[in-house]
Formats: structure tokens, sequence, C-alpha cells
């Protein structure tokens, strides 16, 4: 009895660890998804807001608005594909995710995104660090 109530819980542990981890990669999509939505929309602030390394840099909020202006569009915000960071991480880890997104009937924007997440030990936390100019489509992040 006492080793499969020490199975159960080795189980459920692992399952909880498991679930935490995979959920940091849907917590990070959704953050993305909503920084290139203020993005899209042309709302500079709110995207420089997301990402609070970039606020402390006055070259990076310049750079930031006049991106934000030059990829505006109207229309309904098609996330295409996101690659996260990492899939799961036991420690902090920082990493480039790649997003590709569209206002249709526009043409797709791919972009990298740095981030910060905590790994499945940790309380959850994931910040969002940078958004790139657009790059080619075929292209990779660094």
């Amino acid at each position: 009895m006492t080793a499969i109530g020490f199975g159960v819980v080795g189980f459920l542990i692992a399952s909880f660890l498991l679930a935490r981890g995979l959920s940091g990669a849907s917590v990070e999509r959704a953050r993305v998804a909503d920084v290139v939505r203020a993005q899209a929309q042309g709302h500079s602030e709110q995207v420089i807001a997301a990402l609070p390394a970039c606020r402390r840099e006055p070259a990076c909020v310049s750079l930031t608005r006049a991106r934000t202006r030059e990829l505006a569009r109207r229309g309904r915000l098609e996330i295409l594909a996101y690659e996260p960071s990492v899939r799961i991480t036991p420690t902090v880890h920082t990493g480039t995710g790649r997003v590709a997104w569209r206002v249709a009937p526009g043409r797709p924007v791919v972009q990298c995104v740095g981030v910060r997440r905590s790994g499945i030990m940790a309380a959850p936390e994931i910040e969002l660090l940078s958004l790139s100019d657009p790059i080619p489509a075929a292209a990779s992040c660094p």
C-alpha cells in the first residue's frame, strides 16, 4: 500500500509540473498576441507598456513608436503561427519566439519576440523583452 501511495503522489506531482510547463507556452503565446494586436491597431503606448525593458530605453521607445505606425493595419488580426521561446523549462529561460501574423487580406508579417520565462519550479512569470522589425517570411530568429 505504501508503494502504491508513493506512486500515486509521484504521478500527481509529475502531472502537475508537466501541466504547468505546457501552460507556460500558452500564456506566452497569448501575451505575444496581445502585443502584436496592439501594434497592428497602431497603439504604440500599449506595445511599450508590454515591453518593460524597452520602456527604460529612449531609443527603443522611439523605434517602437515608428514601427507601430509603419505596421498599423485596419481589420481583424490573425496569428498565423507562433513558435514559443521554449516549450518547457525547469529554470528561468531567456529566448526568442517567432510570430507570423497578418490583418486580412494583407500580407503576413513575421517578427521575433524576446521572452524571459520562469521555470516550472518557480512562480509562473513571463516577461516580453523585445519585438523585432519584420523579418523575411522564411527567416528564423536568432
